[in-house]
């Protein structure tokens, strides 16, 4: 519904029954461990100009910030998401409406969501110790994945083998899943899943990606052909630390977990700490800011850990990062106005049978592009010519974050 003036930030509820609201939420939080995010709110704003535009963007710089973007201000006509927290969304409201901003509220209370999403994975998690099997429509704590990925390699020694090419800065395992049919440094393609911690669909298809593969390997005409001509690198849980706090603390956290001295807030985004277009538009300088950037580029052990891996291996030839919610195709660069040069190449074919096709605009970076590693040309959703289709025996939940 669209905002209005004056209205209640719940509607229904006293300022006595809100504070005890409030009160409950912390103290679950208390007796949980978990942070709660009872009455948070996603609202959808459309900026009808790039003045309003501006204003959305304004947000993004308070100090403490009241507002995570999940779909950052691009340009007039495409819509703008925000996750409000409840102490925030009357003067959030009252500050859209005061600029002419008209919103409508996509998610009415976060927590609900996530507490369907616990109780499911609790359910799956009781059904694979009853049968002692692995189910590929749940999701995974870190410990979990990093089990399975052994089990995985053991299974498929033929074909995969695990790589650790570093640690994070919590000193985790970074890991990494190489599918080869024989040889050395021959020609290879790079995935990456779960940059964003709690892009917790990005993993999940990582893991199924990765079953795929083996599954279709000598089957499928296309994938045989690949695999007997180049090698494939994943790493299914690229921000080991931010994934771990996740679960055990804060389901919606984003970054990695790296500290610094004198500084208060902690992590930096990861897809902003890249050498290519990093401390650009899109990116922030503020600590405190889910899209910091960083000190410095490649300054975070998870991103210098792909970069050496990369540049030592010398012949990877395509990478892939897979995120989650906006549904955008990203390619370089976001921070350059100029098309490259391969521009018709990278937006060919513009879509499949399984997303329709995508319309996409020139090479015009958006705002909330630049400092990531395959940086947006102009974002468009995608225009589907038929419903998306639905893969049997998957039931994740809501996807979180924006690339």
């Amino acid at each position: 519904m669209q905002g209005t003036p004056g209205g209640s930030v719940c509607p229904g509820l006293s300022p006595v029954d809100r504070w005890t609201l409030l009160v409950s939420s912390f103290i679950m939080v208390a007796a949980s461990g978990q942070m709660n995010f009872t009455g948070d709110q996603v609202l959808r704003v459309l900026a009808k100009n790039e003045k309003q535009l501006s204003v959305l963007r304004d947000l993004e710089g308070l100090k403490p910030q009241k507002v995570d973007f999940w779909r950052g201000p691009a340009r007039p006509s495409l819509p703008v998401d925000m996750r409000v927290p409840f102490s925030a969304l009357k003067d959030i409201k009252a500050f859209l409406e005061s600029h002419g901003l008209t919103y409508s509220i996509m998610i009415k209370d976060i927590q609900v969501l996530l507490d369907k999403e616990r109780e499911a994975m609790a359910r799956s998690r009781r059904l694979e110790r009853s049968t002692s099997s692995f189910s590929y429509s749940s999701y995974h704590t870190l410990e979990e994945i990093y089990s399975w990925i052994d089990n995985f390699v053991t299974e498929h020694s033929d074909i995969v083998s695990k790589i650790r090419i570093g640690h994070s800065f919590e000193n985790r395992s970074i890991l990494v899943l190489k599918f080869s049919t024989g040889g050395s440094q021959r020609r290879a393609i790079w995935i990456d899943t779960g940059i964003h911690s709690r892009e917790w669909i990005t993993h999940a298809t990582g893991i199924w990606t990765a079953k795929k593969i083996v599954n279709e390997y000598g089957k499928d005409r296309t994938l045989t052909n690949i695999l007997n001509a180049m090698d494939i690198f994943m790493e299914i849980v690229t921000n080991p630390d931010g994934f771990a706090f996740t679960h055990s603390m804060n389901r919606l956290w984003r970054k990695n977990k790296s500290t610094r001295p004198g500084v208060f807030c902690i992590g930096v985004d990861l897809n902003r700490n890249w050498k290519s277009g990093f401390g650009g538009n899109g990116s922030n300088n503020n600590p405190c800011s889910e899209t910091y950037h960083g000190p410095s580029a490649q300054s975070e052990p998870e991103v210098a850990a792909i970069v050496d891996f990369i540049t030592a291996h010398g012949n990877i030839k395509a990478l892939i990062s897979i995120h989650s919610y906006s549904q955008m195709l990203m390619y370089p660069y976001g921070h350059s106005l100029e098309p490259v040069p391969n521009q018709k190449e990278l937006t060919w074919p513009a879509g499949s049978p399984s997303t329709g096709p995508m319309t996409m605009a020139s090479s015009t970076p958006s705002p909330s592009s630049s400092g990531t590693r395959g940086a947006m040309a102009s974002c468009c959703r995608p225009l589907r010519s038929s419903p998306r289709p639905r893969r049997r025996g998957w039931r994740f939940g809501q996807s979180w974050s924006t690339p």
